[in-house]
């Protein structure tokens, strides 16, 4: 069986003969497969790069456009899908490494921000999720409130498991407003308060999440616009990353400098189900990483636009 260490610097070979826009960067870096010895090496490309060019590895038509919700001040983040099927297939295998096969569950998705807008990757992930369910309650509740409470009482009532995800305006409106006893189900945060709450820490979020819900702990799912895969945690804010999927931490003032395990630092993706783009990506959020591949995401860069690496600026 072929090793993540060996298949990412296959698809780094990949990605530098057939993306000339990565490539470019990469000569720029000093970094090229001739000269990368190990995966970490392997430079990663600043993620507002897929703001400004359409990314792709090789010559194909796009299948559908995942596009940012573009709330943080920023331009749009855009993600031309070669084949959506690859999609779908990628984030069930990885939700199922980690909870099981989705037909086990009911799942009911609170995404308003997400869902009154269009090309939301976690709303096709989610619209995706809630068919495999097979379950007729499962479903998606931007306003009726209402009925979410009854369908989630009904279900816990049932002893049926079931998983309420949500973005975190919209769990902890549910929580404060109505403080329903979620015991014995998860809860799972997908992240941001999309302008509609102030920004609070994820400690913070998951101890009102928890009161308002009766629970012991949190779940959560990492992923943006620019991923095909995904981070899972069921709890304390530690995330095991899909198959497909690493996490490590670079310096802040040096983008080709690797953080020590646990020390904080901006985060690279090293996604391999990006296959048809880029795999290899510079994020703009602020985390730890540890010797399992286990990881936090602890916040954002400031003025991240300006941070990191400009080599492609000018060029």
């Amino acid at each position: 069986m072929v090793q993540f260490p060996d298949l990412a610097m296959a698809v780094f070979a990949f990605q530098y003969a057939y993306n000339p826009l990565y490539r470019r960067f990469c000569e720029l870096t000093g970094r090229t497969p001739s000269t990368v010895t190990g995966w970490e090496e392997i430079p990663c490309l600043p993620i507002r790069f897929f703001r400004s060019h359409t990314i792709k590895t090789g010559e194909w038509e796009a299948e559908a456009v995942f596009s940012s919700s573009g709330t943080t001040g920023q331009h749009t983040s855009y993600h031309h899908l070669r084949y959506l099927d690859w999609y779908r297939t990628l984030s069930r295998k990885g939700f199922e490494y980690f909870y099981g096969p989705l037909s086990d569950y009911t799942l009911f998705a609170l995404l308003p921000a997400y869902l009154e807008r269009s090309g939301s990757s976690l709303v096709f992930m989610a619209d995706d999720f809630i068919r495999q369910t097979g379950k007729p309650e499962s479903g998606f509740f931007l306003d009726d409130t209402e009925a979410l409470l009854w369908q989630l009482a009904i279900t816990k009532e049932a002893r049926r498991p079931f998983i309420l995800l949500g973005v975190s305006f919209a769990l902890l409106e549910l929580a404060e407003r109505f403080s329903p006893d979620l015991s014995g189900g998860i809860v799972m945060e997908t992240g941001g308060m999309k302008g509609r709450r102030k920004e609070i820490t994820r400690q913070e979020l998951h101890g009102i999440l928890t009161d308002g819900f009766h629970l012991t702990g949190i779940h959560s799912e990492y992923g943006m616009t620019e991923l095909l895969s995904q981070g899972w945690s069921k709890g304390q804010g530690i995330y095991r990353p899909s198959p497909t999927l690493r996490v490590r931490c670079r310096d802040i003032t040096d983008p080709f400098c690797l953080r020590d395990w646990g020390r904080t630092g901006a985060v690279n993706v090293y996604d391999l189900a990006n296959l048809d783009t880029v795999s290899f990506i510079a994020t703009d959020d602020l985390g730890k990483v540890y010797p399992d591949d286990s990881f936090e995401i602890l916040g954002r860069l400031d003025a991240s636009d300006i941070r990191g690496c400009n080599l492609l600026v000018d060029a």
